[in-house]
């Protein structure tokens, strides 16, 4: 390992190191990011209303309550504890994860990985079809320089205590170039292992080999365009749809047979750095989550839920007011939507014209 003093975090000997001024000019994106959720939060700021049922899955939403979980990156439905949720830092601190039981947001099991090498930039967190938490580090802040990226499968433990677990690990790697991703989704019937990568522009959606191989490089293909910059995902737990968000916003999508159809936008709610998603065991809600120590999850009902209906006109759906799914929530503040959207992408023209 050697230290990257721009970082401040431990690098691999082989990891390329962009000249500062690249850092400089990531680093003030994603604070212009970060400033205009802070200024939109100011604004439209409002008690969150529970869009779920009575609760006992985690369908009214719920506070993390760990002090050490303060850049919640990650957010998938245990299938062995009811009412819990695994989730992780967005960082490379340790390779960790929180069992945090929804009815209290406590934390009741924290899961040190064994077995992998020192975690990079963890962004994601799934489910599988045989029970397995796959565990995406597949962030690259560089900005899509790093050759190749890790994901992680280990079982999920039957006991919630805290204790170490052996894991795989598999080098990753995409047919057309490395690239910067946040969302990894697990098909819930196939097992396929899917990856969505982070676009300003919009990402796209990348399927990997039926069967992960931990002693080859598994090349993941891009087989369709996402018109989202994509924080996260998730699969609904039929396989019928697949939910991504951003920052500002969200898509639903009938899965079609894995040639995703644009159904409808999602009523994605106000957080200050939204990052996280997943729904719920019976598919009824999606829950969002943000980094930030204490931060929220908060539930907004799918409707339709169990047909795989989750976007509409409302609830889950949002309404049509825009193409990149930022409707719904917003409407009060539209102005000061329009503003910090402003403020945003017209600094980002800037800094590619200074790159």
């Amino acid at each position: 390992m050697m230290v990257d003093h721009r970082r401040g975090r431990g690098v691999r000997p082989d990891t390329p190191v962009e000249p500062a001024a690249g850092w400089q000019a990531w680093g003030m994106r994603r604070s212009f990011v970060l400033l205009a959720g802070a200024l939109l939060a100011g604004v439209l700021a409002a008690p969150a209303v529970a869009d779920g049922g009575n609760g006992s899955d985690g369908s009214d939403g719920f506070t993390l309550e760990d002090p050490r979980i303060t850049e919640s990156s990650g957010l998938a439905a245990s299938r062995a504890h009811p009412g819990v949720y695994w989730t992780h830092n967005d960082s490379d601190d340790g390779a960790f994860l929180y069992a945090v039981d929804s009815a209290s947001g406590r934390t009741v099991a924290t899961v040190t990985m064994t077995g992998v090498g020192r975690p990079r930039d963890v962004e994601a967190v799934s489910v599988g079809s045989n029970g397995h938490l796959y565990v995406g580090d597949i962030g690259d802040n560089l900005g899509g320089t790093w050759d190749h990226v890790w994901i992680y499968e280990l079982p999920e433990p039957k006991q919630l205590r805290d204790q170490t677990v052996r894991a795989t690990q598999y080098d990753v790697k995409y047919a057309d170039g490395a690239r910067d991703a946040e969302a990894l989704m697990v098909h819930p019937e196939t097992g396929r292992v899917y990856i969505v990568s982070k676009n300003e522009d919009g990402g796209a959606l990348y399927r990997g080999p039926a069967k992960l191989s931990a002693s080859g490089t598994n090349t993941f293909e891009r087989v369709a365009d996402i018109g989202l910059w994509v924080t996260d995902g998730a699969f609904s737990p039929d396989g019928e749809q697949l939910a991504v968000r951003g920052y500002f916003g969200g898509i639903a999508y009938d899965w079609n047979d894995g040639k995703p159809k644009r159904r409808g936008q999602l009523s994605v709610p106000l957080q200050r750095q939204g990052e996280s998603m997943t729904y719920t065991p019976d598919g009824s809600t999606l829950l969002y989550g943000s980094e930030g120590a204490g931060s929220s999850v908060e539930p907004k009902k799918v409707e339709g839920a169990g047909g795989g209906n989750g976007a509409s006109s409302s609830g889950g759906g949002g309404s049509a007011d825009g193409e990149d799914g930022s409707g719904g929530d917003f409407r009060k503040g539209a102005f000061a939507v329009a503003a910090a959207f402003a403020v945003v992408y017209g600094l980002k023209r800037l800094f590619r014209r200074r790159d």
